[in-house]
């Protein structure tokens, strides 16, 4: 089993930014890919950002390229999710989810879920 939780959600202008933690604890989370997901009211779950065990491979959306950031530190069980130049479209609810196989972007690959933080942007 692996727990997470998110926290760094928030209400932003357009434009503004965002950090977004998601803290792990359980079995081994190096073991684990890490993804951000995300849900717009009244759609399906979007894949936001997606990172490899060791942090050196990386996967975004391409409407989130250039502008989000994801991370992960193994030795505080930590990935991380920097959102800049934040647009009134990013506005959904964050989850933060781990994998032991599977495409990052598909959201069945995905076995353990946070239960997501709200980020809100303003125009």
């Amino acid at each position: 089993q692996v727990q997470l939780v998110e926290s760094g959600g928030g209400l932003v202008q357009a434009g503004g930014s965002l950090r977004l933690s998601c803290a792990a604890s359980g079995r081994a989370f190096s073991n684990y890919g890490m993804g951000w997901v995300r849900q717009a009211p009244g759609k399906e779950r979007e894949f936001v950002a997606g990172i490899g065990w060791s942090g050196r491979s990386t996967y975004y959306t391409d409407s989130v390229k250039g502008r989000f950031t994801v991370s992960r530190d193994n030795a505080q069980n930590t990935v991380y999710l920097q959102m800049n130049s934040l647009k009134p479209e990013d506005t959904a609810v964050y989850y933060c989810a781990a994998k032991r196989s599977g495409s990052y972007a598909y959201t069945v690959s995905y076995d353990y879920w946070g239960q997501g933080t709200q980020v809100t942007v303003s125009s």
